[in-house]
């Protein structure tokens, strides 16, 4: 395996969706002959991240992904110093002459499981929960918070617990979230999300994944889950780089158009009347629809 190109991930191995889908990705680039040495970074600080990702380059890198919007701070320090470095960022908006940032439009999901979940709450409410304040955070609970709206006529409960990663943290917010009549969850989350399910098991509210297919894993809780399949950046970056084309300077996005990577994979109790709402939507999208994109309701905090 070449030792010249790296994915940089945020996090533990062997926790969370967000992070999978990356590690998906990369094999699936192996696969095409554009390997990728796997590196994990679990320090949540923004500077000891940017001291990693600089000793990750220093040895004379072609390329370094760095998967997830957390990506951005470190990378815009750290690529001045590597010019001749390829840098990419996955969920991104960072660009420059040596950046490139690749991005699936998980809002268009997003959007729709915030419908669904609008039209699920009936009297009760749509939550919300994630961890960190990055860009794709805010942009996926802005355009879930819109779909909502655009069922109920309400805001959703939303909150950020600080931290992706952290189970129990996790758990205690669901738990707050259900005690204030929280009927289904929308957990953008990746090592902490097992806490999320705890608490959906203990309070009998559903809940709504993301990224991949939470529904075939765990039916019981899960009422849906938001497709946005961030490996495809990962891949699709290693291949443009591997072909001299990495698009630095600019953003590249997929949208509904990957319909195996982008999607709200339905569970089956989901009704007829539901799934007709849904596809409404859907086509409403298709049609050109803009999500809102930005937030400005109350804030959850425990």
């Amino acid at each position: 395996m070449s030792a010249r190109r790296v994915l940089a991930l945020f996090g533990h191995p062997g926790r969370g969706g967000f992070n999978e889908a990356a590690v998906e990705g990369a094999r699936r680039a192996e696969r095409a002959g554009q390997p990728l040495r796997i590196e994990w970074i679990a320090d949540t600080d923004p500077q000891a991240r940017a001291a990693r990702i600089a000793t990750l380059c220093e040895p004379g890198l072609d390329l370094l992904i760095a998967h997830g919007g957390q990506g951005d701070a470190p990378v815009a320090e750290v690529a001045p110093r590597f010019p001749r470095t390829q840098f990419a960022v996955t969920q991104g908006s960072l660009t420059a002459p040596n950046v490139a940032s690749y991005e699936i439009l998980q809002e268009h999901s997003a959007f729709l499981a915030g419908v669904l979940a609008g039209l699920r709450a009936a009297d009760g409410r749509a939550a919300h929960l994630s961890g960190e304040r990055v860009r794709p955070g805010l942009k996926g609970r802005a355009a879930y918070a819109d779909g909502v709206r655009r069922a109920s006529g309400r805001d959703p409960l939303t909150g950020f617990c600080g931290n992706q990663h952290d189970p129990e943290r996790a758990h205690e917010w669901a738990r707050a979230l259900a005690a204030r009549d929280a009927r289904v969850v929308f957990a953008m989350m990746d090592g902490g999300r097992d806490g999320v399910s705890r608490a959906c098991r203990e309070t009998g509210i559903w809940q709504i994944g993301n990224v991949i297919d939470w529904v075939a894993r765990d039916p019981r809780v899960y009422l849906a889950s938001a497709l946005a399949d961030s490996g495809l950046c990962v891949e699709r970056a290693a291949a443009d780089h591997a072909a001299g084309r990495l698009a630095v300077g600019a953003v590249t996005r997929y949208g509904l158009e990957q319909a195996a990577s982008l999607r709200l994979a339905l569970g089956a109790g989901v009704t007829a009347e539901e799934r007709r709402a849904l596809d409404d939507w859907s086509g409403r999208l298709a049609g050109g629809l803009e999500i809102d994109g930005g937030y400005t309701g109350a804030e959850f905090m425990p």
